[in-house]
């Protein structure tokens, strides 16, 4: 299906691996176009109720890729116009996979500048081995450092202090830091990332397929709300739907019973 992304499915996980180990999983124009069209199809996809996001080979993705001959619309010295609707084309995609509703987890080794920085923040959860190293790096070209999303997403995980700090400089924040500032919420050696993120998504996929879906939902809404009131209105909102399917009612009955819940998305 793809040139540039490899998917496997392990029941209802699916990996998507971004395959350009040659150029450190680069985000060239097909890579991106490719992105888009799964982060599109994502959310038709209910055999998928966890995805995690890693890259081939050395590195989890190195950002832009500088090597590609720009050519098109989006070409340096095109109309603005142009200029702006190449941008979307690589800012969606943090709007895709906020949209999504699978719980996505971004397993991160090696590099993951710009754009791929971008990618791993807009992930609900961050897993990291120990090769990993994370920057901002659109600042280093002339561009500014807020971009793709990152200034929404960076400062309200780590912090205004700690995101000002990685955006105005550029600099490189590495495994250890990530996982003492939040960045990331599990710091493993890299020889474990795959079964460490398989562990972390077997323990979400335990849940109800429309609890995984509301409790995503529920955490994107109340970054941006105006007030504890308007939270707990949807808070609200989302048990009593849960509470009217079966799955509510198998959740419980397994509680009782002392075994592994059997839901079927109902």
């Amino acid at each position: 299906m793809y040139e540039t992304l490899t998917l496997q499915r392990e029941g209802h996980l699916t990996w998507l691996t971004l395959n350009r180990p040659e150029s450190l999983n680069a985000m060239s124009t097909t890579l991106v176009r490719e992105l888009r069209q799964f982060f599109w199809q994502l959310a038709d996809d209910t055999e998928t109720r966890v995805l995690v996001l890693r890259g081939a080979g050395r590195a989890f993705c190195a950002g832009l890729d500088l090597k590609e001959q720009p050519s098109g619309e989006g070409a340096t010295g095109g109309s603005v116009a142009a200029g702006l609707r190449s941008q979307r084309t690589i800012s969606e995609l943090v709007l895709l996979m906020r949209r999504a509703p699978q719980p996505i987890i971004a397993a991160v080794h090696g590099a993951a500048c710009g754009g791929g920085f971008a990618l791993a923040l807009a992930a609900d959860v961050r897993i990291a081995g120990d090769s990993a190293r994370m920057n901002a790096a659109f600042i280093r070209l002339g561009l500014s450092a807020c971009d793709v999303g990152v200034s929404y997403f960076l400062p309200r995980i780590v912090g205004a202090s700690v995101a000002a700090e990685l955006l105005l400089t550029g600099n490189f924040i590495d495994a250890a830091r990530a996982e003492r500032v939040g960045l990331v919420s599990r710091l493993v050696p890299d020889a474990d990332l795959e079964d460490a993120a398989r562990a972390l998504a077997q323990d979400m996929l335990r849940n109800s397929p429309l609890g995984l879906r509301l409790t995503k939902e529920c955490l994107k809404l109340s970054l941006d709300a105006s007030s504890l009131e308007e939270v707990v209105a949807m808070e609200d909102r989302n048990q009593i739907l849960a509470a009217r399917g079966a799955d509510f009612r198998e959740g419980v009955m397994a509680f009782l019973e002392k075994r592994p819940a059997r839901f079927r998305d109902a």
